[in-house]
């Protein structure tokens, strides 16, 4: 398959706000060994993009500089080494950057074949995503079934993801949410109760409960010793972002008391071979509960690859429910 030797990209032109992500002609990614190149057809868009863009989440040495983290397309290229796929197969991958754009590279193991009948679209919106929750809540948070599982922002692309997939694994889930009807949207996918945070303490409802097993949280800040309180004995808290802080005061006297577990992990910095463990878990698990219509991908918004600013100002206007996407085919 012949390449082109340019491609079109958003890059981030300065630290700052969406408007700084500007459309830049730069040459096609060469796959280094066990990588390909995806030439994409849609790309997800997630908060670590918008933390990259701000200049608070630098890309790892050997990344693309440019924002993407997750999208799907054809395999139009592959390095030495790569056994796993040929050109032209459809696939969905995490990427450690650089998926704004027609081409990307990523490790061969890093990629996953697309879902049965999964329009290309959505299947861009779940590496990210699935990798994120199932490392986390399964791998990390050891969800068991019928176990009380709370993950906050339950109407964000991770919330969504994390309602329906703890759902499908037999745990009985709870969430927040910020408004009446985001909360009426997550319980549609499965969640037993959503709390509206802006109105309702899921404190509250934990000491009813006799506390959550496990609780998936992006916030941080206020919600740290918040959490804590609202864990049951033996319980586990998993952090995954702080979008209010990372410093906070606690009493881990009370955590030995009760025996918790607070821990926590982000994606992109791991390993080549962390990464594939998750895939493979994910393509065993997760992949299946899709061919069963247990968990279907929630799409909020989609836009052209040269408004990436505009995705941006949805996703940091927290009003969407569900993935944002961009389109990168036919632009």
């Amino acid at each position: 398959m012949t390449l082109s030797s340019s491609m079109l990209a958003m890059e981030i032109s300065a630290p700052g706000g969406p408007d700084v992500l500007k459309p830049v002609s730069l040459p096609v990614p060469v796959p280094g060994h066990g990588q390909i190149i995806v030439r994409l057809a849609y790309a997800g868009v997630n908060r670590p993009d918008a933390l990259q863009r701000a200049g608070s989440y630098a890309p790892p040495a050997s990344a693309s500089p440019l924002p993407g983290l997750e999208g799907a397309g054809t395999v139009v290229a592959m390095g030495p080494g790569v056994n796993r796929w040929q050109i032209g197969d459809k696939v969905c991958a995490l990427f450690p950057g650089g998926a704004y754009a027609e081409y990307a590279a990523c490790h061969e193991s890093h990629a996953l074949r697309i879902p049965a009948d999964l329009p290309l679209r959505e299947a861009a919106c779940l590496p990210e995503t699935c990798f994120t929750v199932w490392s986390n809540i399964v791998m990390r948070g050891k969800l068991k079934a019928g176990e009380r599982f709370l993950v906050h922002g339950g109407s964000s692309g991770i919330g969504t993801t994390a309602v329906q997939i703890a759902k499908a694994l037999g745990a009985r889930v709870f969430a927040t949410a910020g408004s009446d009807e985001k909360c009426r949207v997550v319980e549609s996918l499965g969640a037993e109760r959503c709390f509206n945070y802006r109105t309702e303490d899921f404190g509250d409802e934990a000491k009813k409960l006799g506390g959550f097993g496990l609780i998936l949280d992006m916030v941080g800040g206020p919600y740290l010793p918040r959490n804590v309180k609202a864990l049951a004995d033996d319980g586990r808290l998993v952090q995954i972002a702080f979008l209010q802080g990372p410093k906070v005061e606690l009493n881990f006297a009370e955590m030995m008391m009760r025996r918790l577990t607070l821990t926590g992990s982000t994606l992109r910095p791991q390993s080549d071979q962390a990464k594939a463990t998750i895939a493979a878990e994910v393509e065993a698990n997760v992949w299946p509960m899709i061919a069963r219509g247990a968990f279907r991908v929630v799409i909020d918004s989609e836009y052209p690859l040269s408004e990436a600013p505009t995705a941006h100002w949805r996703l940091e206007s927290s009003g969407h429910v569900g993935k944002i996407v961009l389109q990168v085919e036919g632009i």
